[in-house]
């Protein structure tokens, strides 16, 4: 069976963004989600308020993640799953820093802490089969704080994925253009710090260019994407897509969500 997941910025709640601040915005997530109705996404730039609203009106979603601050404060990288689907194995947060097992860390010239939320989950109706998914937020000033970020993701992950051996997910916005070392070394084509690694760009199953998806609430296609899903070679992508629709000429986030339909 083909299972849909989502990446989705659902840009921080400002009141000064006016109409397009979360309380004008949160209907029109939630009705985005329940159109695709994915087993799992991982948000970005999630405050707590904004996750419980989600929740509220996402009756079979549940959610695992911290702020990136230490408990529940400042924004998240939180995963939501449907949990008539799936079930919670193991799940853990770190710092995309010197100390990544401290909350609040910062390094590499960060503009702010950094995470990556994960969790092992296991299919409800088939429980031998279980994944893995790392969810981040690459920093969006500093490339030695992405570089180092996604390096450092990548030695949490394959050691789980060596350990576990288990099919990963990583998705997020990670601030990074296809030219972007960060990109090309989860492609193969660069290594990091020593370190290979080949992933599946989902974006490979995508009819055309993918074109942005940061728009500023603009809307349209020119430029590049910087929201991505990854994963290891055991899952089969079958089709990408990015939803671009608007509801009353307003968007529901300044990013587009990207959703891939993936065969485990």
């Amino acid at each position: 069976m083909d299972r849909k997941l989502v990446t989705f910025n659902l840009r921080v709640d400002l009141p000064q963004d006016g109409e397009n601040s979360w309380v004008n915005r949160v209907d029109k997530v939630a009705r985005i989600i329940r159109k695709h109705q994915p087993m799992l996404f991982g948000a970005q730039e999630a405050l707590l308020l904004m996750i419980n609203n989600l929740e509220g009106a996402l009756f079979h979603y549940r959610w695992i993640g911290e702020g990136r601050r230490g408990g529940m404060s400042n924004e998240f990288c939180p995963i939501f799953y449907d949990n008539r689907q799936l079930e919670v194995v193991d799940s853990g947060q770190f710092w995309l820093s010197e100390q990544p097992d401290v909350p609040h860390s910062v390094s590499w010239k960060s503009d702010f802490p950094r995470i990556c939320t994960w969790g092992r989950f296991r299919f409800i109706e088939e429980p031998h089969k279980n994944f893995l998914v790392f969810n981040t937020h690459l920093d969006h000033v500093s490339q030695q704080a992405r570089e180092n970020g996604i390096a450092l993701i990548w030695k949490r992950l394959h050691k789980q994925y060596i350990e576990k051996k288990t099919p990963i997910v990583l998705m997020g916005d990670l601030n990074s253009k296809p030219d972007n070392h960060v990109i090309q070394f989860l492609q193969g084509q660069v290594s990091l710090q020593g370190n290979t690694c080949q992933f599946q760009d989902a974006y490979d199953w995508l009819d055309g260019n993918p074109g942005r998806t940061f728009h500023q609430f603009e809307g349209g296609t020119e430029g590049e994407p910087i929201d991505y899903i990854f994963c290891t070679k055991e899952i089969k992508c079958i089709k990408t897509e990015i939803d671009r629709t608007s509801y009353g000429g307003r968007f529901p986030s300044d990013h587009y969500p990207v959703i891939t339909s993936l065969s485990f």
